[in-house]
């Protein structure tokens, strides 16, 4: 049984104009294209999102748990100033003060005659030190490293 076309109706039907009953190509098409678009744009917006957080990453940021941080609330607050400042944050460099102290401290170590990171734990503390007996009596001898003091040259010879 054909089904037969109105006579109103072109003779010359497009492709994607299916019969009753069948299944229809064009919209199985679109919708697998529509589902697939969806995902590409979710991945971008996630990648854009992301991109201060990997910005300070790439480059070993010391704030990089703060852009992080600041990524995530304009992830789920909306605010995007929370964005806008964790990219600004990542694109600075902040200088790192506390690799040089470590260095001047391990140099002075070294100097003491202390291994690296022994002389960490042995400083007393300003308000709670404790005085030992022999420092307390003055009977404790103290070693006091010689140092070579400039000559003192008068003005009389400097100008004879």
């Amino acid at each position: 049984m054909t089904a037969a076309l109105n006579p109103a109706a072109p003779h010359h039907l497009p492709a994607f104009i299916t019969a009753p009953g069948e299944t229809d190509v064009l919209m199985v098409i679109v919708a697998v294209f529509l589902v697939l678009a969806v995902l590409a744009v979710g991945l971008l917006f996630l990648r854009l999102h992301t991109l201060p957080e990997r910005i300070a990453h790439r480059g070993h940021k010391l704030q990089f748990e703060i852009v992080a941080i600041l990524g995530l609330l304009a992830l789920f607050t909306h605010v995007h100033l929370f964005w806008v400042a964790g990219l600004l944050l990542a694109l600075i460099d902040i200088p790192d003060f506390g690799n040089p102290l470590r260095r001047i401290a391990g140099s002075l170590e070294k100097i003491a005659g202390l291994k690296p990171g022994e002389g960490a734990g042995e400083a007393p503390d300003e308000i709670g030190a404790e005085v030992t007996p022999a420092e307390a009596s003055g009977g404790g001898a103290v070693e006091v490293p010689k140092t070579i003091a400039p000559a003192r040259i008068s003005k009389e010879k400097i100008h004879a």
